[in-house]
């Protein structure tokens, strides 16, 4: 099969604008691509496609897909960029419905971009379906000619991490436990000499007096793991790392504050932080960034038990500070709080985590973007500029004064894991309980619970778990790793 690009006719006569790609196809089958796309009917939209057979024997079906404008650009309006999104898109749309004609390779024409068009096939045609027994046709996307390689490669390396996170997240939580989840990412990392993986257990948690954590490991059966992996990619091994830190809760039935039952299959994907920052590394070992990177991942389950913690139970934290457990249900931050202190560490140039905190971030911002909080524009400025190549968006989101006080005016403890006004502003009082833990002057945290799963949103993502930011944490570092260049 082979997918080509057209673009939306910039004037009145409705000829179609094809790619260089296109245009060379084209010729190859003298003007009859051309003849019938004009006798199709109007020119095709943006995300639309036709299907043709029979142009050529080499590619006996053909799918023409709308790009839209041929110039669009940094659209500022959307905090994207729109023509690589509308690549992303296009090339999706037409990779699937080459797969739906159970063709079992693709040729995808680099649309002017072959990074944004290998994202898209290679996402595009991503889909979990390891359990059933009836499977759709395996599609290899490929790139069609030569000229743009190393980008095309590049694209297929973004999207796997991402499809990694996928994977991880959709993954049963029977399948997918805070060991099988650590072993998973070790195995992914085994061929690069330059990344250690340590698979920490619980008596190593203990000794690191992580008390918050082990609160909420304790109500489940399933051992807790501090996965804690070093990718050293710097020439200098001793420079600053990046630190990233993700929520690894595998399955999060609230505890004792148990959530409603409707639904809550979903909390297989709330170690959705750890999932996209464990495959943001391995991406960028694959991409031989020349950074040092450490990720951290606290991982265990939050269940309800003879064991668990109680709403009113006190904890204490690795840095001493008590927290009262209003509620079993918060329990991602009481994670967090001892990863954070322990990144302190490293010396890092910047601490970075990610977790689908709050369910107040997706009733804010919904799937449109990742909210960011942070004590730095330095770091904000990086992972903004970062999103909008890659059109998985991040939005500032507010650390003020005003919501510490809701989280430190507390009755048993230094602080409470949720705000005194319950509802009101939960994805700020979320961020200023994990500012309690942070001393570092770059620091930021994305609750990613408003894009942790995809009905529609992103036309080239299937339905299911979307392992957001995922290229965007990527992005970020290889930005990072030039800063130290330059």
């Amino acid at each position: 099969g082979l997918v080509l690009g057209v673009y939306s006719s910039e004037k009145d006569d409705g000829a179609a604008q094809l790619t260089s790609a296109g245009d060379a196809f084209d010729r190859l089958v003298s003007g009859k691509l051309r003849a019938l796309l004009s006798l199709c009917g109007p020119p095709l939209k943006k995300g639309k496609t036709r299907i043709f057979h029979g142009l050529h024997q080499d590619f006996p079906s053909v799918a023409v897909v709308g790009l839209g404008k041929k110039n669009a650009g940094i659209n500022e309006q959307e905090n994207w960029n729109e023509g690589k999104e509308n690549i992303r898109t296009a090339v999706a749309v037409g990779c699937r419905q080459i797969q739906d004609l159970e063709i079992p390779c693709v040729e995808v024409d680099p649309c002017g971009d072959a990074q944004a068009a290998a994202e898209g096939a290679v996402l595009g045609l991503h889909e979990y379906n390891e359990l059933k027994q009836k499977k759709k046709p395996v599609v290899t996307p490929q790139l069609h000619g030569s000229a743009e390689s190393e980008a095309w490669q590049k694209g297929v390396i973004y999207a796997d991490g991402q499809n990694l996170a996928r994977y991880l997240m959709e993954a049963p939580a029977n399948y997918i436990t805070p060991i099988k989840f650590a072993e998973h990412i070790e195995q992914k990392l085994r061929s690069f000499s330059n990344v250690k993986v340590h698979i920490r257990q619980e008596s190593w948690i203990t000794a690191q007096e992580m008390g918050a954590f082990l609160s909420v490991a304790k109500g489940s059966a399933e051992p807790p793991i501090f996965l804690e992996i070093h990718y050293l990619g710097s020439a200098n091994t001793d420079d600053s790392p990046l630190v990233f830190v993700g929520k690894g809760v595998t399955f999060d039935s609230g505890g004792i504050s148990l959530k409603p039952s409707s639904g809550m299959d979903a909390m297989r994907a709330d170690m959705g932080g750890a999932a996209t920052v464990c495959s943001a590394i391995v991406t960028a070992a694959a991409l031989n960034l020349p950074l040092n990177i450490i990720g951290l991942a606290p991982l265990c389950e939050n269940m309800p038990s003879g064991k668990a913690n109680k709403p009113g139970d006190v904890v204490r934290a690795k840095n001493g500070k008590t927290i009262q457990v209003d509620n079993t249900d918060a329990e991602g931050r009481l994670l967090l709080a001892d990863a954070l202190c322990y990144a302190h560490n490293f010396n890092a140039r910047a601490i970075v985590n990610a977790a689908t905190l709050t369910g107040a971030m997706d009733v804010a911002l919904g799937s449109a973007a990742t909210g960011v909080f942070t004590n730095s524009s330095w770091l904000w400025t990086h992972l903004y500029e970062a999103s909008i190549l890659t059109g998985d968006r991040v939005w500032r989101m507010p650390l003020f004064e005003h919501y510490t006080k809701q989280v430190t005016d507390c009755p048993l403890a230094d602080v409470s894991n949720i705000g005194k006004y319950s509802r009101a502003g939960g994805a700020c009082t979320a961020a200023a309980f994990l500012k309690e833990f942070v001393t570092a002057s770059h620091w930021a945290h994305l609750d990613i619970a408003g894009v942790m799963s995809n009905k529609d949103e992103v036309p080239y993502l299937r339905k299911g778990m979307a392992g957001r930011p995922t290229r965007t944490l990527v992005e970020f570092a290889a930005r990072l790793s030039q800063d130290s260049h330059n």
